[in-house]
């Protein structure tokens, strides 16, 4: 009996160790997030809502989670990535277009001028991102992003942008979905450019990417039927937008929403608004050696308002600095050049 008590001790423990293994393999015990109050807020809220015997308890399907893109599951600087792709499709198409060398916003990023570029406003990002993404079927779009994400590199980390995630973002995910939570990206980022990697770094399906994004027309070529984008934009999914594109997307109020900038203000707004309870989150970028820190004075990122906002709603705000033990995933093909950006 002494032997086999000692084999089933020996198999228990075993069991237990992969289980915790598992536990955190998936994000469900938020590894890498330190034991702040932002991570027991996360923790405490999802139990409240989760829990049959609370007062609190919501019904699965409306634990609905809303999450910003850059900045907030992935980083934003030098630019927008969606933004440093143009750009870099620009350079690539440049041989084919020889007026671009006189005519802006082309001739800012021929000529490597990002201060220009940016000066351009919304005018010179939609003309970029028309001149780009536009006269495409999803399918041939989906490739050209795919090849430039499998080759290209960030400007100032070296990195690919893949590797570029915040790590305990990605456990956040995994955590909320773990605990019954259906988790959406809300973006001001192109929902076509998101979707081709949303399930592959995020574990977010492509039907669940709310973005903005550019009218498209139908065509039947020969018994060939193909839907292609025009350089139009329909519909910009950025500040108001956003709580409206949730709105006719989903058709369902968030509970839980997250964001980084002035941008996701109304989505937090109006997230935390409704009836029952409700959690709104902020990413401060904070940590100038990991990553970057920035907030009112930036850009890209620019957070202002909601950070103010922030005090007066009571939403959590996450110290990148302070709450997360790691930022990026390890590195396994980059070299580091990160210089500080504001």
């Amino acid at each position: 009996m002494g032997k086999i008590k000692q084999v089933l001790f020996v198999l228990s423990a075993f069991i237990l160790v992969n289980v915790s293994i598992a536990q955190e393999q998936n994000g469900e015990t938020l590894a890498t997030w330190n034991n702040s109050a932002a991570k027991s807020a996360i923790v405490n809220f999802v139990d409240r809502v989760t829990q049959r015997d609370s007062p609190d308890y919501v019904p699965p399907e409306q634990r609905i989670a809303v999450f910003d893109n850059d900045g907030t599951l992935w980083a934003e600087k030098p630019a927008y990535f969606q933004l440093l792709f143009a750009k870099d499709e620009v350079t690539r198409l440049a041989p084919e277009h020889p007026e671009w060398k006189t005519e802006q916003p082309f001739a800012a990023i021929l000529n490597e001028d990002m201060v220009s570029l940016l000066a351009q406003g919304k005018g010179g990002i939609e003309k970029m991102i028309g001149a780009t993404h536009a006269n495409m079927t999803r399918e041939e779009f989906n490739r050209v992003v795919t090849s430039w994400l499998n080759t290209a590199r960030n400007p100032l980390t070296g990195k690919h942008y893949r590797d570029m995630i915040y790590q305990p973002m990605g456990e956040l995910l995994n955590y909320l979905r773990a605990k019954g939570f259906k988790t959406f990206i809300v973006s001001g980022g192109g929902t076509d450019f998101i979707r081709v990697f949303s399930e592959s770094l995020y574990g977010i399906p492509p039907e669940q990417v709310i973005g903005s994004r550019l009218k498209a027309r139908y065509e039947n070529d020969d018994g060939h039927p193909r839907v292609i984008a025009t350089d139009e934009v329909e519909f910009v999914n950025d500040k108001e937008g956003k709580p409206i594109g949730i709105s006719q997307a989903i058709g369902r109020r968030p509970i839980f929403a997250v964001g980084n900038s002035d941008g996701d203000l109304q989505m937090l707004e109006w997230t935390t608004a409704g009836k029952g309870p409700r959690f709104g989150m902020l990413i401060h970028h904070t940590d100038a050696k990991r990553e970057w820190a920035y907030d009112r004075k930036s850009r890209v990122g620019h957070l202002d308002k909601a950070l103010k906002a922030a005090k007066y709603h009571n939403w959590t705000v996450v110290d990148m600095a302070k709450d997360w033990s790691v930022v990026f995933p390890p590195a396994k093909r980059t070299t580091s050049k990160r210089g500080a950006q504001n």
